[in-house]
């Protein structure tokens, strides 16, 4: 198939980059796993650290999705529409997580990369699947590639944050109280 041919190159490069994060995710879950977990930390995890792994995710499986040699687009834009479908049903579960945990009040930027940043690319999927299906494969494509650049770039800030937010104010917090400052 010439439309799914033409972005073999894309997707071995974005779904590389995700199986190397969530690698990354993992050594780094692996070194701080010897840290105690105070009240509430494992809510604001599945709020705030899990979805990450799970963006990450969804653009690996994505990339196979549509690296397979599917005889037509049909099956993919199924498998790729579906995906969508679900990370829209996760984001509702993700913000409701959000609001539940009481760690850390979110803030806008929070409510970005974190909910709505992730539903507009979830969204696209969902979408784009539509546009296949009735014949507009170049456009669906470029909606396909542009919601998992989304998802990674969304992926690397929550990431990035997290893990800032962890060694500046947790650690800091774990210093005070045992009398270090």
């Amino acid at each position: 198939m010439t439309t799914l041919s033409g972005w073999e190159n894309f997707y071995v490069i974005v779904g590389s980059s995700a199986g190397a994060l969530i690698g990354l995710q993992f050594v780094v879950i692996t070194l701080i796993a010897d840290q105690p977990i105070g009240p509430g930390q494992q809510l604001a995890s599945a709020a705030f650290a899990t979805p990450t792994i799970i963006h990450f995710s969804s653009v690996l499986l994505l990339s196979a999705i549509l690296s397979a040699p599917w005889p037509g687009i049909g099956s993919a834009a199924l498998l790729w529409g579906l995906s969508g479908l679900g990370g829209i049903l996760y984001e509702l579960v993700v913000a409701r997580r959000m609001r539940a945990q009481d760690l850390y009040k979110p803030v806008f930027e929070d409510w970005l990369f974190h909910v709505l940043l992730p539903l507009t690319a979830y969204g696209m999927l969902a979408g784009t699947a539509c546009w296949a299906v009735r014949s507009n494969i170049g456009r669906a494509m470029f909606g396909v590639g542009a919601a998992a650049l989304l998802l990674l770039f969304v992926g690397i800030h929550n990431a990035w944050d997290g893990i800032t937010y962890h060694v500046y104010v947790t650690r800091q917090k774990q210093r005070q109280e045992h009398g270090r400052e």
